[in-house]
């Protein structure tokens, strides 16, 4: 059912409108009630360029809904609901014929309910649940073939022989033949979905309206969804097209108007119910279910789907060799995907509706659109194909990250504590781990206030590696406070790591509050793991003041940590910029390691997980000597990675971090190789300098100063790999790469680089791991 061209008037306008978005102004930025920064005039354009469709004919009306954090921040009805047999207002409770919404909303999320119940799985044949479907030699195809449709088979039955009865359907899809090997091929199909809808209703025991009504409409709220709509609400259905009953293509003898009665011919004659359409609702109902998915699986404390299955089936699940990107069901980058828009990430997900219906999905910006038209009204030659992508451009747009960051002001863990006059404490006989970092927003120290808050005991201090001052490179003697006469016990000590019994006597809660810096190496979450684990012994419980990650939430990248190298430099196998708070890695540790020590985290205020900590309007204190600005903590995951070879990186200059190099090293020719990589976010030029402190302390060393020109894009263990594979190429052996194993964490990737093999490729190979990894820490995120 191919869709027709936008006529040339609202094209013009609509491209009027897409050259437009690039000009805002600060002043049109308003809160919403709630307090999320909305470009008002952005939004507006919405209004413009609907309006002007409209009114080239395009549909005649339509109501679209924004829901970006937590609330609705636009909503509108436009136009008619309808023009024939007369005319009516469109209103923003207008019920629609979803068409293709059907296959996402409903079949998909039940099929993978009962994948989570054990009932189903994804790579069983579907012959195993519906016998007698494999034949015509379809016994390989899988239920993971229907949801990706990479099944084989055709579009849709032929729509032109009619038929009545669900049943009779059933059969005939029984009958098809495959027109491509299943795993092969993109075909986008319907009969895909009716064969789903099936398998839900076999293995369920209830129709598949019975089961959308119960498990998914009823504990969302979404009052207004349901298959074959009761005739008391037609009045607010928009109807659709001329049709008769099982007739297509619609007109014809015998032919009236569509409403209440499902669009889509095959649907129609299966009595209004199945998997690919036949659901109807509203734009707010559709928001509740986007609200669902966005919020990992949960809405209104009622839990749909866990958070892994809203990953993995909003992940890429097709094959690289197929150009069609999709999910188990969702759309994510294929020809039918106009309708993100042309703002919204790659990653982010949606679907469309035959009828002039769509919603998209944007997980990185917690945004919803809502798109719903009946532009086959009244004829069947509306089309809305180009203005469902601008309505997406338009609110990306209005909803940015620089919107959303105006006037922020984020709050750590000490200062909610803080806040909240240090409840949470009262009564408690506290051992502190921390060190100079651990400061309030106005540098008051989380010691000063914990030491004068009422009815909290403080009793002892503990330090991790630099020490509690946060200065030193070498191991840390024991120490007492100054101002309070604590003692100070050094968890970096010649053979200290863990806080021994003695350290905890007397205590019943041991609080954290250290600023870590976003790589896996760092030993600061380490050090707090190993006071969890003391603390599970001993029966304490463990709060977390929660800080932001300073490179950003969002950053994964690297290969993941072998496991003989696990221990204090990677307490668990992850990648190198693992994209955590320090209070999401203890919650992380604590399951996954099996802790099991009662642990509070105090979360943030005002984080997100996309900012950079320069955007937080918190103090950078380095978090040890030679982490001194954002830029080196960003440059850290790869420098710091290979610091373990024969290279200096900086330690003991003005900049470390930001240059390395050795006096064996030829810094013309490896900056000359590295900026001939075109390496995104980084450019390199020679500069020699003399380290103070070190390796190669008070010698000249021929090095390379790396100068970040996008932090956005750059991929800084990706550098680090660059680095090392250019200087093994220039300078083979003398460059001893193999120091780098226990840091960089992949002894096979060093060895490859060592055999030639082009680091670039080796970068694509941490996807997987990268993959996995976002996966595996997505229960334990809280922001």
């Amino acid at each position: 059912m191919a869709f027709g061209f936008l006529r040339n008037a609202a094209v013009l306008f609509l491209v009027l409108f897409s050259l437009s978005i690039l000009v805002r102004s600060q002043s049109d930025l308003q809160p919403s009630p709630s307090g999320v920064m909305i470009n008002q005039v952005q939004l507006a354009r919405i209004d413009d360029a609907v309006n002007a469709a409209i009114k080239a004919g395009d549909l005649p009306g339509a109501v679209v809904l924004v829901w970006h954090q937590g609330e609705t921040v636009y909503e509108k009805a436009f136009g008619r609901r309808a023009v024939s047999p007369h005319s009516e207002q469109m209103t923003v409770d207008t019920i629609f014929d979803l068409a293709s919404l059907t296959k996402v909303v409903v079949t998909t999320t039940a099929v993978m309910m009962l994948v989570e119940e054990g009932r189903l799985r994804l790579r069983n044949p579907v012959a195993r649940y519906l016998p007698g479907f494999e034949r015509n030699d379809k016994n390989n195809i899988t239920v993971e073939h229907l949801l990706t449709h990479l099944s084989g088979l055709r579009a849709d039955l032929t729509l032109e022989e009619e038929f009545d009865g669900y049943e009779i359907a059933i059969t005939r899809a029984f009958e098809e033949k495959l027109t491509a090997e299943p795993g092969t091929r993109f075909i986008y199909s319907d009969i895909n979905f009716l064969i789903l809808g099936e398998i839900v209703t076999r293995i369920s025991g209830m129709t598949l309206d019975e089961f959308a009504a119960q498990r998914i409409f009823k504990p969302l709220g979404m009052r207004d969804s349901m298959f074959t709509p009761p005739a008391i609400l037609f009045p607010r259905i928009a109807p659709t097209q001329e049709c008769a009953i099982w007739s297509w293509p619609c007109g014809g003898r015998g032919a009236t108007m569509l409403r209440g009665m499902v669009h889509d011919p095959t649907a129609r004659r299966m009595g209004g119910v199945a998997g690919h359409a036949g659901m109807f609702g509203t734009a707010s109902d559709l928001a509740r279910f986007g609200a669902m998915v966005l919020s990992a699986g949960k809405f209104n404390n009622e839990s749909i789907l866990a958070p892994l299955t809203i990953e993995r089936m909003t992940s890429r699940a097709t094959p690289s060799y197929v150009r069609d990107v999709r999910g188990l069901g969702w759309d994510i980058d294929s020809r039918y995907s106009a309708n993100r828009g042309d703002l919204f990430p790659i990653d982010s997900f949606g679907h469309t509706g035959f009828t002039g219906t769509s919603v998209w999905f944007d997980p990185s910006s917690q945004t919803c659109v809502v798109f719903l038209s009946s532009r086959l009204h009244p004829d069947g030659n509306g089309n809305v194909t180009e203005l469902r992508g601008m309505v997406a451009t338009l609110a990306a747009a209005a909803i940015t990250t620089e919107s959303k960051r105006r006037n922020v002001t984020v709050g750590t863990g000490i200062d909610v504590l803080r806040a909240e006059d240090f409840i949470r404490l009262r009564g408690a006989k506290i051992a502190l781990l921390t060190n100079h970092t651990g400061r309030a927003r106005d540098g008051v120290t989380t010691v000063e206030l914990l030491w004068a808050a009422p009815e909290v005991d403080l009793k002892v201090l503990l330090s991790p590696e630099h020490g509690f001052g946060g200065h030193s490179d070498e191991f840390v003697p024991d120490a007492r406070e100054p101002s309070t006469g604590l003692p100070i016990y050094s968890l970096y000590g010649p053979t200290t790591r863990r806080p021994t019994a003695a350290m905890l006597a007397g205590i019943d809660t041991i609080v954290v509050d250290l600023q870590d810096a976003g790589t896996r190496f760092y030993t600061y979450p380490a050090t707090m793991a190993y006071v969890m684990e003391m603390a599970s012994t001993h029966g304490l419980r463990v709060v977390v003041l929660d800080r932001p990650n300073p490179i950003t939430g969002n950053g994964v990248e690297g290969p993941m940590l072998d496991d003989d190298a696990i221990g204090f430099t990677g307490y668990v196998s992850m990648p190198v910029r693992h994209g955590l708070t320090i209070g999401e890695l203890a919650r992380f540790f604590n399951d996954e390691r099996d802790i099991g020590v009662e642990l509070d985290i105090v979360k943030l205020k005002g984080w997100q997980r996309d900012f950079w900590f320069d955007e937080t309007g918190l103090p950078w204190i380095a978090p040890s000597p030679n982490l001194r600005t954002v830029t080196q903590a960003l440059l850290y995951p790869g420098i710091g990675s290979i610091e373990s070879t024969n290279l200096s990186v900086g330690r003991g200059t003005n900049t470390p971090f930001e240059r390395l190099g050795a006096p064996w090293v030829e810094a013309t020719r490896l900056s000359v190789l590295l900026n001939a990589r075109e390496l995104p976010g980084v450019r390199f030029y020679p500069a020699p300098f003399t380290p103070s402190a070190s390796k190669y302390s008070g010698e000249s060393c021929h090095g390379i100063h790396i100068v970040v020109t996008n932090r956005e894009i750059l991929r800084p263990v990706h550098v680090g790999l660059e680095i090392a594979a250019a200087l093994h190429q220039i300078h083979g052996d003398r460059f001893e790469i193999d120091r780098a194993s226990r840091l960089f964490g992949s002894r096979e990737d060093l060895q490859r680089i060592r055999a030639g093999e082009d680091p670039a490729v080796l970068a694509e190979g941490w996807v997987a791991g990268e993959s996995e990894w976002r996966s595996s820490r997505k229960p334990y995120l809280l922001y």
